[in-house]
């Protein structure tokens, strides 16, 4: 999630990169640095099944040292295999059944040589050991890099960010977001007074009689790597639950009391995203919210949380229309992604539309929950201000590169558009709940979304994602006079370009599906009367002169 500036006009004009880490837009200027981030080479042919990571972080020298142990099961025979570590950090050494392994490394890429290859289908581990002072983040989480600041009461209070920049940036791993461990191990050596949070379920403390004490946790649920982190502060703990999960929340001591208050919002969350989304995706690991010096990340169990108690977005609403100061913004949207970005997972980071247009569209179900739908098409039509309709939604594949901004709220559009299509709550309701069920824990694509909800109606909507998602215009609906007749066309990137809409006449609403010709409206129609049903259809609209 990105920052927005809190001036309006600048809020206006960014918001379309606003809520999470977004890579700059390259336009094709890859470099082999991109690719051996973003392809699967030979030397990737392997599913990892656990990392074991075991850090001693110090926070006075800003350095980590330790290891990471990785299992994995070779999907082809392996005698190389590709781990990857930013640079900038120290390779200490590499071992597979005790003995030390020879590596090159290659920009961020370590390519390791097997003494003892793996064949398809066995498992295969070996221990990393490394060290190093892991880049700081400028601007976290806009930037990726580490957080080592400082509480008010003078304490340690340390973060880490990577969406994006990759968590390559900090322990080895297979950085890659189409593999997931099934399970990651955390134990964290932190100087005594210090906590350490990280995802999963605690598995309890150490003092290791050195002045650090040792934090270990566990996930059991499949996790994305850039989720895997660190939260390091003299945190004071809570608890609560919701059913069967468990909910525990990490503040700064001196806003405990705020949080037992703002933290209340986490339930009848729950009880919208349960009825429309299902089931939390990782009750086994909980959810945990915890304050960090950076505004906020999803990260799966472990939600980082630095909205300040506010209201909205950091005390402003991203519509404009003062429905999103009802709420607190970075609870909802964080919280969304455990369903779409950390269950739901898109393969390659081109499809990432798939993680943040449906979380930010859960924002508005959020709304319609506790407010009606009238409130959350309001909130919907008042994010269009955030888009910019600059590039596609979709980035390039297999070079590590995300789409446009517009992802965030011009796919939450495009969803609205889509559930107006369908012109059946009760249908959208099922497909969505469907959707997020079919697909979770699970590693998919945009062609998959699109079939999916393709699928559940009668409309073809293959055209219609492909005009939002590939392209960057919206599609124009045209009316003219002709011969007495009125008559509508779309204009559109996409050939043969077809879709419903609903258009106000006089208060009555008629539902008409131009093509990309002239087609005669049924009802003949003064062109001034015509409106757009805009809370429902994201589109442009105008007249043939």
């Amino acid at each position: 999630m990105k920052k927005l500036i809190l001036v309006l006009v600048v809020l206006v004009a960014a918001a379309n990169t606003s809520c999470a880490q977004v890579l700059s837009n390259k336009e094709g200027n890859y470099t082999e640095a991109d690719s051996l981030r973003g392809s699967l080479r030979p030397e990737r042919a392997f599913d990892v099944q656990k990392y074991h990571l075991k850090l001693k972080v110090e926070p006075e020298k800003q350095f980590i040292s330790g290891s990471n142990t990785i299992s994995f099961i070779a999907e082809e025979d392996l005698s190389t295999i590709q781990i990857d570590l930013f640079d900038n950090m120290k390779v200490d050494s590499i071992l597979q059944n005790d003995e030390v392994l020879a590596f090159e490394r290659e920009h961020n890429a370590v390519f390791i040589e097997l003494n003892d290859a793996v064949k398809a289908d066995e498992q295969g581990e070996i221990q990393f050991y490394y060290s190093g002072k892991p880049i700081v983040a400028k601007n976290a989480p806009w930037d990726g890099g580490f957080v080592w600041d400082k509480d008010d009461n003078g304490d340690h209070w340390i973060g880490v960010a990577v969406q994006g920049t990759g968590a390559s940036l900090w322990y080895p791993n297979k950085d890659h977001q189409s593999d997931e461990p099934e399970e990651v191990q955390l134990d964290i050596a932190v100087p005594n007074g210090l906590m350490n949070v990280s995802n999963g379920q605690f598995l309890g403390e150490k003092d290791l009689g050195n002045g650090f004490t040792q934090w270990s946790w566990k996930t059991v649920n499949p996790i994305n790597n850039y989720n895997v982190m660190i939260n390091i502060a003299n945190y004071e703990h809570f608890s609560d639950s919701y059913g069967d999960l468990d909910l525990d929340y990490y503040v700064l001591p001196y806003n405990l009391e705020k949080a037992k208050e703002q933290f209340k919002e986490v339930k009848p969350m729950m009880d919208c995203f349960y009825e429309k989304f299902g089931e939390y995706p990782f009750v086994e690991d909980g959810f945990k919210l915890i304050e960090t010096p950076y505004l906020g990340m999803e990260h799966q169990s472990a939600v980082a949380y630095g909205n300040e108690y506010k209201m909205g977005y950091l005390g402003n609403d991203l519509s404009g229309t003062g429905i999103g100061l009802k709420w607190d913004y970075i609870i909802i949207h964080e919280s969304g992604h455990e369903w779409y970005g950390n269950s739901i997972t898109a393969k390659d980071i081109a499809d990432m539309w798939i993680h943040e247009g449906f979380t930010s569209y859960s924002e508005a179900v959020y709304v319609e929950c506790r407010w009606g739908k009238e409130q959350a098409l309001e909130y919907l039509k008042g994010t269009r201000r955030g888009i910019g309709n600059q590039s596609p939604i979709i980035g390039d594949y297999g070079v590590n590169s995300e789409g446009s901004g517009d992802m965030y709220f011009k796919g939450a559009n495009l969803l609205n558009t889509i559930r107006s299509i369908y012109n059946d709550d009760e249908l959208w309701w099922k497909t969505l709940k469907d959707y997020t069920e079919t697909y979770k824990h699970q590693l998919i694509d945009t062609e998959t979304t699109e079939n999916f909800f393709n699928k559940a109606t009668e409309v073809d909507l293959e055209p219609i994602f492909d005009q939002y998602l590939r392209h960057t215009n919206l599609p124009k609906l045209q009316f003219r006079k002709q011969e007495g007749k009125t008559q509508a066309r779309w204009i559109a990137d996409v050939e043969d370009f077809k879709m419903p809409v609903d258009i106000l006449v006089n208060g009555k609403e008629f539902r008409i599906t131009p093509s990309d010709e002239w087609d005669d409206i049924e009802y003949d129609i003064d062109l001034k009367e015509i409106e757009i049903n805009e809370l429902e259809f994201y589109i442009q609209a105008g007249y043939k002169k």
